[in-house]
């Protein structure tokens, strides 16, 4: 496509000076956060006996009871969409809409900066003890929250039938599977919170990935053959790879949906290859992916050489666990068992591959390893379209810039390239023209086929379009003037991302999913109040931590 045309140029005018260009600047990265008062600089030099120099304005931390909110919401709302799958209702597009709103309220509010000092309630009202309480012991809470998200899960695992080919025997024991899984971290998840070391919930998380795995081959094996175009174009695509084939000339035979198009750019395919070359079928590399994508996010709660707290071990010794490490190890078992992962893993949906590009650039990003943070991010961008209208987001953010999503875009476009060259018509009309003039569907639940279903009108292009572009200039103008951290930022990203998905002509499970991963990844990403050890007050935020931690 277009990154097809300008990948070369890109490249070598974007990745020429990488070494130097995309090492971060400590000046820089100090420049985010607006200077302090020139009596704060001088105070700060004064004895430590003196009066503590004036708060400036922060990155916000990740609250106790904002954190249980977005964990709830999300798991009602993947309970939704694995009930969605195939049958389109209002009600089920109006809680996606809710959702996006709230999702939309949560960005805005957690973009801006504050004082460093906390807000409090008014005094005198009923909101004061409980907020103070989630202050005082943020620990507790957030691992609560976790344990009784795993739990929720479970029962959403047991009591949401999936949308299956397997026989109700075969779909009950791979959802139990889950279900268990899911018990075993809010285990995990608890004994963790009150014993304060890690080793419990990375012990449920590795019981959680081989429950996983035994699910997934038991979902391979029992449907062989899942009768989903997406399946069968993601096979014989890959033994195309192996004859020498071009996917977007190639014809798919016994293909129940799409024939005679590859609607996703080549990289899909390619990454996904080897699980049909090596194993049979594709869905084994969708399993890997999926489990390195989870790697990533664990990792995304550990300090890395370079950031504050790096000589700790994580928590798993130390008399204080970081909270973020805790989150980060229950977002990773939280992709493995979000409902609806029966159906996500039997139907080969792609989106997995995604969210592990999407790691993988957040904890490069975090771990300031930015070449490794463009090839990520390209490998997502050449693997499916949509991941394109991202790239402005990251352009106007100070930590990533637009060098960077130059470099991106030509690496991209350089990934994708072969197959331009080899038949630019074909793969315009299978990855562009194609996928615009697509008739709706009228059981996916969007507003837009709310619109024809409900009311018998089918929205303009223009009118569809302007709702991503607003959602996207929004996102673009406040990370470009608030300069919020990498958790935010993954925030805008999924917010676009979910309005992109609302006001289209399909939108499934797999979207949706994707929405929530970018969500997830987010926590694990996020900045939390600094627990504090038995019997001792929790340890007030910082400046420095405000900018050591902007990524």
């Amino acid at each position: 496509m277009f990154l097809g045309n300008t990948g070369a140029v890109a490249v070598a005018a974007g990745l020429s000076t990488a070494r130097n260009a995309l090492r971060p600047d400590p000046l820089k990265l100090m420049s985010m956060v607006p200077p302090a008062p020139q009596d704060s600089v001088q105070d700060s030099a004064a004895p430590a006996v003196a009066a503590a120099p004036p708060s400036r304005a922060g990155l916000r931390r990740s609250s106790p009871p904002a954190t249980g909110a977005a964990l709830l919401l999300l798991t009602v709302g993947m309970a939704v969409a694995t009930h969605s799958v195939v049958r389109y209702k209002l009600w089920i597009v109006a809680v996606y809409t809710i959702l996006a709103l709230a999702l939309g309220l949560w960005v805005l509010s957690g973009s801006a900066r504050k004082a460093a000092d906390p807000d409090e309630a008014p005094a005198g009202t009923w909101l004061r003890p409980l907020l103070n309480s989630t202050r005082t012991a943020p620990l507790e809470w957030i691992g609560g929250a976790l344990a009784a998200t795993f739990v929720l899960v479970a029962v959403f695992q047991v009591t949401v039938r999936p949308y299956t080919y397997l026989t109700p025997g075969q779909g009950w024991l791979t959802r139990w599977i889950y279900a268990g899984a899911a018990l075993v971290l809010a285990l995990g998840i608890a004994l963790s919170t009150v014993r304060r070391r890690l080793a419990p919930a990375l012990v449920a998380l590795g019981l959680t990935a081989v429950a996983y795995v035994v699910a997934a081959a038991l979902l391979i094996h029992w449907d062989p053959t899942p009768k989903i175009d997406v399946w069968v174009t993601l096979q014989q695509a890959s033994d195309g790879i192996l004859d020498g084939k071009n996917m977007y000339t190639q014809d798919w035979s016994n293909s129940p949906g799409v024939q005679d198009a590859f609607t996703y750019l080549p990289f899909t395919a390619l990454l996904l290859a080897p699980g049909r070359w090596f194993a049979g079928d594709v869905r084994w590399a969708l399993m890997v992916v999926t489990l390195l994508g989870a790697l990533a996010v664990l990792m995304l709660g550990r300090p890395g050489r370079r950031e504050p707290g790096a000589g700790s071990s994580g928590g798993t010794a130390d008399p204080v666990m970081p909270i973020r490490a805790l989150v980060a190890t229950g977002a990773a078992g939280l992709l493995l068992v979000l409902p609806g992962t029966a159906t996500q893993v039997e139907q080969a949906w792609t989106e997995p591959l995604l969210m592990a590009c999407l790691a993988g650039w957040a904890l490069a990003v975090r771990r300031r390893k930015m070449v490794l943070a463009i090839l990520c991010l390209a490998l997502g961008v050449a693997s499916k379209q949509h991941l394109t209208v991202l790239l402005p987001v990251l352009a106007v953010w100070p930590v990533f810039g637009w060098r960077r999503v130059i470099a991106t875009a030509g690496l991209a476009g350089v990934f994708v390239l072969p197959w331009f060259i080899a038949s630019p018509p074909d793969m315009i009309h299978d990855t562009v023209t194609m996928l615009v003039n697509f008739q709706p569907l009228i059981f996916a639940d969007t507003l837009f086929i709310a619109a024809i279903n409900e009311l018998s009108w089918t929205p303009p292009f223009f009118l569809t379009g302007a709702a991503v572009l607003i959602t996207l200039g929004s996102a673009i103008r406040r990370v470009h003037r608030q300069q919020p951290d990498l958790a935010n930022v993954l925030r805008w990203a999924a917010l676009v991302l979910f309005v992109a998905n609302l006001v289209n002509k399909q939108a499934f499970y797999n979207q949706y999913w994707l929405v929530a991963a970018l969500v997830v990844i987010s926590l694990a990403a996020a900045r939390y109040p600094h627990p504090a050890a038995p019997n001792q007050a929790p340890e007030p935020e910082t400046n420095a931590d405000s900018v050591a931690s902007g990524a």
